[in-house]
């Protein structure tokens, strides 16, 4: 009799597993070209950094600040100790080698760039800024217009690919070599000659590297969407809203209802859709062939609290008090309802990390 009632037990519980897989619609299948390991959303994140931190040393020289109070030794602090949180939470996955040598090579590169930059700068920038008599010179303002010039093109395309020689003859075309404050002009047009000479020789040996190690990435992402976005004004349903996000697109069959595959732009292009689609109450069911976590920063104010998914880290941003990065993890179920929340918070939603 008990193995008789063991039995019915698991007929019973196989039947109604077989009811819920058929009640449950199957999302579509990502296809293995678009489909990236699970690891690579923690990863990304040191890559990253490397757009944040100079992000916001060009906002911080937009406003007119010393060059020589900005934390470069702290940013270095800030880099390593992201990438040894991210390693931590990783250790579950084979090891990413190929991905792990690239966040090494830029996070040398990057240390050894902001240290000798920082010495500079607190040594023979600051007696040259501290002999400036007024207003910031010509040679300041570029600084600050061509470090926002790099921001603005490292949030799409690989740091290498970014044109320094062109920096480099406008700096010396454009920029008057007499005027006031004589001393700290020729001192800032060393330093950035210097350093557009070296980063352009740097570039072409970087992108000579990458091009023989790495195939060339693909510029989008494949999503499984809870539904399609709603057509814009004019446009059919695989164009949808074409004159705001023209890169949004089916993949395989438009469906009407239910689950929909489609690409979306990658790296900052993704924080930008996913916005958009997650303010339309579009959630994201698979992100890159994953269904498990997916990691956002967020810059917060001091009441912010975890409402969605597991606190990774935390960082100050230095140069705006009382501002803070917060990095979290949250299921790929949740992304659309935490940008949401954020969105209705005024939280910043910095990056979402894509694969």
């Amino acid at each position: 009799m008990r193995t008789w009632l063991r039995a019915l037990a698991t007929s019973l519980c196989l039947v109604a597993t077989g009811v819920g897989a058929a009640l449950a619609p199957a999302l579509p299948a990502t296809p293995p070209e678009h489909q990236r390991t699970p690891d690579q959303t923690f990863l990304t994140f040191p890559e990253w950094y490397l757009v944040h931190s100079p992000a916001e040393y060009a906002a911080y020289l937009g406003t007119g600040a010393p060059a020589s109070r900005f934390p470069l030794f702290s940013h270095i602090g800030q880099f390593w100790q992201s990438y040894g949180a991210i390693n931590g939470q990783i250790q579950a996955w084979p090891f990413n080698g190929g991905y792990h040598l690239m966040v090494m090579v830029i996070g040398v590169s990057t240390t050894v760039e902001y240290a000798l930059k920082g010495v500079y700068e607190r040594t023979i920038g600051r007696l040259a800024e501290g002999l400036r008599s007024g207003a910031p010179v010509e040679e300041e303002r570029f600084a600050a217009r061509y470090a926002q010039s790099y921001v603005d093109f490292i949030r799409v395309d690989p740091w290498y690919q970014f044109d320094f020689a062109s920096q480099l003859k406008m700096l010396w075309r454009d920029v008057p070599m007499a005027g006031p404050d004589l001393l700290r002009k020729w001192e800032r047009r060393y330093l950035l000659t210097t350093e557009l000479l070296v980063k352009a020789g740097y570039a072409r040996m970087i992108k000579l590297g990458t091009q023989t190690l790495y195939d060339p990435p693909k510029p989008v992402t494949a999503v499984v969407l809870s539904r399609n976005p709603a057509p814009g004004p004019a446009c059919s349903l695989g164009d949808v809203d074409g004159s705001d996000h023209p890169d949004y697109r089916p993949l395989g069959p438009i469906v009407a209802k239910g689950p929909q595959l489609a690409t979306i732009p990658r790296y900052e292009g993704f924080t930008t859709y996913a916005v958009w689609l997650a303010a339309q109450d579009i959630d994201f069911l698979s992100v890159a062939g994953n269904q498990g976590e997916i990691v956002i920063s967020e810059l917060v104010s001091p009441a912010w609290a975890l409402q969605q998914g597991r606190l990774l880290f935390e960082q100050p941003i230095l140069t705006r008090p009382g501002q803070r990065r917060v990095v979290i993890a949250v299921p790929i179920a949740q992304l659309g309802q935490e940008l949401r929340r954020a969105a209705h918070a005024r939280d910043t939603v910095e990056h979402v990390y894509d694969f």
